[in-house]
């Protein structure tokens, strides 16, 4: 037998087949919570923003363009509605008066890192945290979730020098960000 393609998985999610959205969420919720996390930074934020992505996937599958990959699909929706939950969270920390705390990155250690790089860990994902958006996006992408440049371009619907452009300037702010914080590293 035959496993089910990601394409016929969402040819059946535009069908209103339930058992075909389970399957794309069993498939691929690991990444989209990984790549939510990685911005969100808050275990419970990025299961939001995962249940906030299948959603969106059962409403828009009837959208979805063949011309990409359905992963290359899923990411882009995953970083625009990981985008949209960082902005509230903003909004609302503002509204509060707590305007430092925009700026603060949370205290956030990564599950899947190993405890003796835990500290190493934290400064870069609060680094990480500060980046403007479409460096935080292409980083994110290319590094923590390891997809080929190509692949980024295409989530961010840009060229290629564009990702690339992007990439050079998150890695300047990533060193200008740690040595500050961290002079004795070098």
């Amino acid at each position: 037998m035959t496993e089910v393609t990601d394409q016929e998985l969402i040819a059946g999610i535009a069908a209103q087949d339930a058992e075909a959205l389970r399957a794309l969420y069993h498939r691929h919720n690991a990444r989209v919570y990984n790549t939510a996390l990685s911005y969100l930074q808050d275990t419970s934020d990025a299961e939001e923003v995962t249940q906030d992505v299948f959603a969106k996937a059962w409403r828009a599958a009837a959208t979805f363009k063949s011309e990409s990959q359905v992963t290359t699909w899923l990411y882009r929706i995953t970083v625009n509605t990981a985008l949209t939950a960082l902005d509230k969270r903003r909004r609302q920390r503002g509204i509060f008066g707590a305007l430092s705390a925009t700026r603060d990155p949370p205290d956030f250690y990564h599950p899947g890192v190993q405890l003796e790089e835990r500290e190493t860990s934290r400064a870069l994902f609060a680094a990480i945290y500060r980046l403007p958006p479409r460096q935080k996006t292409a980083f994110v992408l290319s590094y923590v979730e390891e997809l080929p440049r190509q692949q980024v371009a295409e989530v961010m619907e840009l060229t290629l020098k564009a990702i690339e452009g992007l990439l050079m300037r998150a890695k300047k702010s990533l060193k200008t960000y740690l040595h500050a914080e961290y002079p004795h590293r070098g």
